[in-house]
């Protein structure tokens, strides 16, 4: 799998956003689901047409709005006169890439719909289970100012997201060439697919067995202990969470061609995997505390 290719083509229709596509693309590779908080406009949806697009994932684009329905997104057993039984039609869920667009103006009945079937890669329907496709992979996107009229994801559910990330507006040059060109979103049909499904998932399944040290593992228990014991936060990384985090360290380490987690590579990602994971008390940003924690352990370790 030519990684930097990939990276290369995404990157003709999302500029300078180099670094967004390779953490995107470790979470996908974890197997893992990744949440995009940022404000519309920037390009999350472009992101996600064109990951799927050089992958060679099919791909299904969901608008969560209040009224959206559990079967809008799993699907729904319909009556067949000719068969004279039920069939299911199987709902947008069923793609390998699905853009769950602004998520959190969804109710929790739906919302939940979603995250069991990205928990269990599966849809129970009338006592029928479905296998979803392989890889499924969700990026799901909310706008962190708006924020009336919304339902905000509890943590518990918070907690299925392997990874959370904001592109952010672009530097002035890389906008003022943006305006200059084509539309992005008309430039994504353009793109070439450079893999197959099954590629992916070979990748991703050599990446389960990439060696993880007995000193990488205490580290990352140490990462979610000071968490727990830090005095501005309520709850502290779950493990779970930390699951999480090795598996997108597992992804990092494929992507710098290597098939063993080293220190830096949970370091590096630990404010990307744990932040939205903690409770900390009013006024506190989950986000400076796991930086923090990361800038103690950095000078611990001399790293």
């Amino acid at each position: 799998m030519d990684l930097e290719a990939v990276k290369s083509e995404i990157g003709r229709v999302l500029r300078g956003k180099e670094e967004v596509v390779n953490y995107s693309l470790v979470c996908l590779l974890s197997g893992g689901h990744l949440l995009l908080e940022d404000v519309p406009g920037v390009g999350k949806t472009t992101l996600a047409l064109a990951t799927a697009r050089v992958l060679g994932l099919s791909f299904a684009r969901v608008q969560f709005t209040s009224d959206l329905l559990p079967s809008d997104i799993l699907g729904v057993s319909v009556y067949d006169q000719s068969k004279k039984a039920f069939v299911f039609k199987k709902g947008p869920v069923f793609n390998n890439l699905v853009l769950a667009d602004e998520i959190n103006r969804t109710t929790p009945k739906t919302q939940s719909a979603l995250l069991e079937a990205m928990a269990e890669g599966k849809v129970s329907m009338d006592g029928v289970t479905y296998e979803l496709p392989q890889p499924f992979f969700v990026i799901a996107t909310q706008n962190p100012v708006e924020q009336q009229g919304t339902y905000p994801l509890p943590e518990s559910q918070l907690d299925r997201f392997s990874m959370r990330l904001s592109l952010g507006y672009p530097d002035m040059e890389t906008e003022a060439q943006i305006l200059r060109g084509e539309n992005p979103l008309e430039k994504v049909e353009k793109l070439k697919p450079l893999l197959k499904p099954q590629e992916l998932l070979s990748a991703m399944d050599s990446i389960k067995r990439f060696y993880v040290s007995p000193e990488v593992a205490h580290l990352a228990v140490s990462i979610a202990q000071a968490t727990r014991q830090h005095p501005r936060v309520i709850l502290g990384v779950s493990t779970r969470g930390l699951m999480h985090l090795v598996s997108c360290a597992r992804a990092m380490a494929y992507t710098k061609e290597r098939d063993f987690v080293v220190p830096e590579d949970l370091l590096e990602l630990a404010p990307l995997c744990l932040p939205h994971r903690i409770i900390v008390r009013e006024g506190e940003s989950a986000n400076s505390i796991i930086e923090e924690l990361v800038r103690s352990l950095r000078s611990r370790l001399r790293i």
